[in-house]
């Protein structure tokens, strides 16, 4: 549909309501999620802010006076990693007095209905929502397109889609943390380490197992193509990945898992098999999220520090939505090795 807008600038709240054939008060009403409208109108509005691509612009700073609002997005389902990463954000908007709605990602299957990119925008906007941290892997470059359209700045937490690295970021160390995790493993004596990783495309993944590879290959190692893996960041990849690896006539010694999720399904893999981890079986994490410590034996791993990249990432969220230019698009925290009881000498060294 074509009302003649189209191409001539921003479609303004009189041209909505005209098409729609009601009165410019009812369209606010129905962008302010207002009850007192009925439901075939508020239908009928809702449809024509979508044909117009619409957005509520956000309110302008006089109008915000000292309140901040940042919706914080995530995957569906609270996972390990997650967790913390929202504790940090939810921990950095007390101590900043900003407030902070929380939501499932815009494409959560437990929602009965799907919104578009730019209906999520258009609704953000018009809540004043003045930045988003968004800690998942779902934000596609259509929804930065809306959001961008809003002007609500969007901070990312650990990137998945390459398509988004252009945005600002925030991420640890993971090349050094995949090289640290080599390194431990192959002075311990292992020669022949897998893989299980998470999402094959996501840049957090590529570095790991990159740092990996870089450990074996200084030691004149060559990684075998059999044991590497990947799925996504959880435990039954990690049941999946080690299976297929402990099952081949020659299967590693130690497998370097790309999250703490993943390595407890390499735990549970060897486990079944009647293999002893660490006796049979190193198995090195990636987080130290709180499981990490809770595991048996106690995980290995490589800590990224997720309650700190939580407020960073808020942080720069409302340093972007106070119009202030960020020195970095991309900031890494440090990551490091944490030795626990998931690890030792191979058994043929041992012997």
């Amino acid at each position: 549909m074509d009302n003649g807008t189209r191409g001539r600038g921003r479609p303004t709240l009189a041209t909505v309501a005209a098409s729609a054939g009601v009165s410019v008060a009812t369209v606010s009403k129905v962008l302010n999620g207002r009850s007192d409208v009925a439901a075939e109108t508020r239908a009928r509005v809702q449809d024509v802010l979508l044909e117009h691509a619409y957005i509520a612009r956000a309110p302008r700073r006089a109008e915000r006076q000292d309140v901040q609002n940042v919706e914080l997005v995530f995957d569906y389902g609270i996972h390990a990693y997650t967790a913390e990463v929202v504790q940090g954000v939810l921990d950095a908007a007390v101590e900043l007095g900003i407030t902070v709605t929380v939501r499932s990602g815009p494409r959560s299957p437990t929602k009965p209905i799907q919104e578009t990119p730019l209906a999520w925008a258009r609704r953000l906007g018009a809540s004043g929502r003045q930045a988003v941290v968004a800690v998942t892997g779902e934000l596609t470059s259509a929804h930065i397109a809306a959001l961008e359209r809003a002007k609500v700045p969007v901070v990312v937490v650990d990137p998945l889609n390459p398509q988004l690295e252009r945005l600002t970021s925030v991420g640890a160390t993971n090349f050094a943390g995949g090289m640290a995790a080599g390194r431990h493993l192959i002075a311990l004596g292992h020669r022949c380490i897998g893989y299980v990783g998470g999402t094959l495309t996501a840049a957090c993944n590529q570095a790991r197992l990159g740092g990996l590879r870089a450990a074996m290959e200084a030691e004149g190692l060559a990684m075998t193509p059999q044991y590497v893996t990947s799925g996504v960041f959880d435990y039954s990849t990690g049941l999946a990945g080690a299976a297929s690896m402990l099952d081949l006539p020659e299967a590693p010694t130690a497998i370097f898992a790309g999250s703490d999720e993943i390595a407890l399904g390499v735990i549970e893999a060897a486990r079944v098999r009647g293999l002893r981890v660490p006796q049979d079986l190193s198995v090195v994490g990636f987080d130290d999220a709180q499981l990490a410590r809770m595991a048996s034996p106690p995980l290995t791993t490589v800590r990224q520090p997720l309650w700190e990249m939580g407020g960073v990432a808020l942080r720069a969220a409302l340093r972007l939505a106070a119009g202030e230019t960020l020195e970095s698009h991309h900031v890494e925290l440090a990551t490091e090795l944490i030795v626990r009881g998931s690890t030792a000498e191979p058994a043929r060294a041992a012997q």
